[in-house]
This record gives structure tokens, C-alpha cells and sequence, in this order.
């Protein structure tokens, strides 16, 4: 029994060396489920009070003090002060956890809904790209079919092309032979002309010898004849 009474001394006197002891850095604590909750300047009712804190409060635990039952906390505006550590909870109020639960709840239960209607979205948009492409598609066959018609008109514009050139060399090769031609039949109506000429004057002569000669064969027949 001593034994038993010795160790919980121990124990009780451990314990209050812990919770004596200030807490280097700061921890979350939130004012009890409790309607209001004085913070003071000091630690004792004796002190004025320097804000009234409602439950729930997220305050940050500066100092902890077993002996005087008090705690030095800070608010979240800045406003530092002494409340009853009893009435400081590790975890928010049971009126804002539930709050937030039910928070939480209405979100769930619009997760669904919102996934429906992002999947309702995006199956819409799926279509309407599906439909593009689909557009798109028809607009690239008609666009190779159209290249395509180009590429042989251009084909066929270059094969005019080549033949029209070799028309016109064709043409030009026997405009060339008509020139020549012509100039060679006129060499040769020259020559004609030149030809006839020349017979014209040889019959002349000929006319004019056979004029001077035969008077003289007729008058030597005469001379022969006596």
C-alpha cells in the first residue's frame, strides 16, 4: 500500500512538473463548448477582462501554468490574454465540428452532381470535337482531291507548255524552209527569165544570120545556074 501511495505521488508530481512547464512553441487549442469565455490580463478573476470569447474560438496556447489553473493564449487578430486552461479544448467545438461535417457532407453530396455535370460537359465537348474533326477530315479530302486536280493541270499547263514551245520551234523551222524555198524559186524564175532571154536574143541572131546568109546562097544558085 505505501509502495501504491508512493508511486502516485511520483506520478502526480511528474505530472504537474509537465504541465508547469512553458511550451517553447505555440500549440492549437479552441475555446470549451461553452457560450462565452473570459479572457483576462492576468491569471485570476482578479484581473480585467481583456475579450470575451465565444465557443469555438481558435486561439494559439502560449503558456500553460498547473498552479494557477491558467493559460496564456493569443487570438488569431493578435489580442493576448489569460483564460481557464479547463475551458480549453484540443479539438474544436462539437458545434463547429459539426458544422464543418455537415460542410463536408454537402460537398460529397454535390461531388456527384458536379462529376455528372463535368462528365455531361465534357462528353458534349468530346462530341462537338468529334464533329470538328470529323469536318476537318472531309475538309483534308477536298483539299487533296483539289491539289491533287492542281497537280495535274500543272502537269498539264507544263506539258502545253513544252509542246507549245516545240510548236513554235516546229513553225519557226519551217517558216525558215518557206523563206528558203521561196528565195530558191525565185533564183529559179530568175534563172528562167534569164534562160528565155537568152534564147530570145539566140533566135534573133540566129534570124539575123539566116537573113544575111540566104540572100547570098539564093545569088550564088544564080551564078551556079549560068
Amino acid at each position: 500500500m505505501t509502495r501504491m501511495n508512493t508511486f502516485f505521488k511520483v506520478a502526480a508530481t511528474v505530472f504537474i512538473l509537465i504541465c508547469g512547464s512553458t511550451h517553447a512553441q505555440a500549440e492549437a487549442r479552441y475555446v470549451t463548448d461553452q457560450f462565452k469565455v473570459m479572457m483576462r490580463s492576468g491569471e485570476g478573476v482578479e484581473h480585467k477582462i481583456v475579450k470575451t470569447l465565444r465557443s469555438g474560438t481558435p486561439l494559439s496556447l502560449l503558456e500553460r501554468n498547473a498552479e494557477t489553473g491558467y493559460s496564456k493564449v493569443s487570438t488569431e487578430d493578435g489580442v493576448t490574454g489569460y483564460v481557464l486552461t479547463r475551458q480549453l479544448m484540443n479539438l474544436p467545438s462539437a458545434r463547429n465540428r459539426l458544422a464543418a461535417a455537415e460542410a463536408k457532407l454537402k460537398i460529397a453530396q454535390e461531388e456527384p452532381k458536379q462529376l455528372k455535370d463535368k462528365l455531361a460537359t465534357t462528353h458534349s465537348k468530346l462530341q462537338k470535337l468529334s464533329a470538328e474533326f470529323s469536318q476537318l477530315q472531309k475538309i483534308e479530302n477536298k483539299t487533296a482531291k483539289e491539289l491533287e486536280v492542281i497537280r495535274n493541270t500543272a502537269a498539264d499547263a507544263i506539258r502545253m507548255a513544252k509542246e507549245r514551245i516545240e510548236l513554235r520551234k516546229n513553225v519557226a523551222d519551217l517558216t525558215h524552209q518557206i523563206e528558203d524555198l521561196k528565195q530558191k524559186n525565185r533564183d529559179l524564175s530568175n534563172q528562167n527569165t534569164r534562160n528565155w532571154f537568152l534564147i530570145g536574143a539566140a533566135v534573133i541572131i540566129a534570124g539575123i544570120l539566116i537573113g544575111l546568109i540566104l540572100p547570098r546562097l539564093h545569088i550564088q544558085r544564080r551564078k551556079d545556074s549560068w
